[in-house]
């Protein structure tokens, strides 16, 4: 990697949902372009955590809504008095806590502290599941999003767009906290879950055994002689320098005339990944940005010299299952007019979160910031609309949208996105070959006769 060593501070994390089984972690501390330092605070505006005076710190921190405090003891008091049952002290003050988080959006939580090691185990590449990228739904229950590849709810025969109302016979309610929760757990153990699928009149169960999950993030194979073909599935703490390897095996006897980078249903995983890879692919210009109140949240990050595909043309395949991580990448190479971006519109989460550690172990995990796109451009709630738009073979929509705007408590995108236009998930090969089209069009081979490249829309 050319870049200089990661130098921020913050911990970065990016997600589809509140807690999908594809949770977002820290960066273990792989090299990345060097991010600028963060810009100073607007004249007239002072952060108390960057103030030179002590004391202007302790008066802003001491600014605690004291009226707010005491209605708060007073029905603590009130519920150790009087509630019907007796309530231990620290199950009281854990709800609470949880309580300060519900609100905020559906990125912000309250981690115990399995839940946050959790989270390291997920970027490993390894952890026992079902294998499922799901959305977590206001009214209760949760959406298949996608399953993931020859993982145990791929093999029972689950769907996109499946949803499920209840694991282990326990409805899916709403405001439950984690939903995905029960899906997790030893490997070789059984969990079942009710299904509603449409056209099928009735719920029904499956049967899961749980497995170890071990994802390869990168898969790689030529197309056609001289255009190659990158999967990214998530990003991982391995996934850029696996990139690199991959890359240079497809070129190993001949510079590639073209490349489909396919992010389909990749839900993110590690921001540095993806800003590795950007670097890889542009020889100059930015690749995101963050903003947020706190002054650590601001950082940018730009490309280096040096281009691994010699300017060979890109296109990046996504869907509406691509969040997060890989849409930082997908803007950054668009924005940027290093490829062109083929698919259905992407899920639109452009919040960042940070996760606090707790004195006890536990972790929250709060959003601090919205990314940026080179152009200036927030996909927060809106989502990246491909150049070339893509359905699903037979032309079957969706089942339900599925979109960070659909999401309750979202954050609200700097430009509303009008009606229900979510884009669709879009498996199976059809959208490779129609990406492979699009790339020798830009590489400036004729297609076949017979071959019509999808209309740009």
């Amino acid at each position: 990697m050319r870049a200089k060593p990661l130098s921020l501070v913050i911990a970065i994390l990016l997600g589809v949902a509140a807690a999908p089984s594809f949770a977002q972690s820290p960066a273990p501390a792989p090299a990345a372009p060097a991010a600028t330092e963060p810009a100073a605070a607007p004249q007239g505006e002072q952060d108390p955590l960057a103030s030179d005076d002590p004391d202007s710190a302790k008066t802003d921190a001491a600014k605690v809504p004291l009226d707010e405090i005491r209605r708060y003891v007073m029905v603590y008091n009130a519920i150790r008095q009087a509630y019907v049952d007796p309530v231990d002290d620290h199950a009281l003050m854990q709800s609470a806590v949880r309580g300060l988080l519900l609100d905020l959006d559906p990125h912000s939580a309250y981690l115990k502290k399995a839940d946050a090691e959790e989270f390291d185990e997920l970027t490993s590449g390894a952890y026992d599941g079902v294998g499922l990228e799901l959305q977590q739904l206001p009214e209760g229950g949760v959406r298949i999003v996608a399953p993931l590849d020859d993982g145990p709810a791929e093999r029972a025969g689950l769907r996109s767009g499946d949803l499920i109302i209840a694991i282990d016979g326990k409805p899916l309610e709403a405001g439950a906290g984690d939903a995905s929760a029960p899906l997790r757990g030893k490997a070789g153990t059984k969990v079942v879950v009710r299904i509603v699928r449409k056209g099928t009149a009735q719920p029904f169960d499956v049967t899961l055994v749980r497995d170890t999950i071990r994802t390869t993030s990168v898969r790689s194979r030529m197309l056609e002689p001289g255009f190659g073909y990158v999967r990214l599935s998530s990003f991982q703490a391995a996934t850029a320098s696996d990139f690199n390897k991959a890359v240079d095996a497809l070129q190993k006897d001949a510079p590639l005339r073209g490349l489909v980078l396919d992010m389909r249903s990749n839900p993110g995983g590690l921001l540095v990944g993806a800003v590795q890879i950007a670097d890889e692919l542009l020889d100059k210009g930015g690749i995101v940005s963050t903003k947020g109140r706190a002054l650590i949240g601001d950082s940018r990050f730009d490309a280096t010299p040096g281009d691994r595909l010699k300017g060979a043309p890109v296109v990046v395949l996504v869907d509406a299952g691509s969040a997060s991580a890989s849409e930082v990448l997908a803007g950054a190479l668009r924005d940027n007019k290093r490829a062109r971006v083929v698919g259905s519109r992407t899920f639109g989460k452009g919040s960042v979160q940070t996760l606090l550690p707790l004195d006890n172990g536990d972790s929250v995990k709060i959003t601090t910031a919205r990314y940026y796109t080179p152009s200036g451009h927030s996909i927060q709630a809106l989502g990246i609309v491909p150049d070339v738009v893509l359905h699903p073979e037979g032309g079957d929509r969706r089942p339900a949208p599925i979109s960070e705007a659909e999401l309750p408590r979202h954050l609200a995108g700097e430009t509303p996105m009008e009606g229900d236009n979510a884009g669709e998930v879009l498996p199976g090969q059809k959208p490779i070959d129609a990406a492979l089209m699009e790339l020798k069009r830009l590489a400036g081979v004729a297609a076949a006769p017979a071959m019509a490249i999808p209309k740009a829309q």
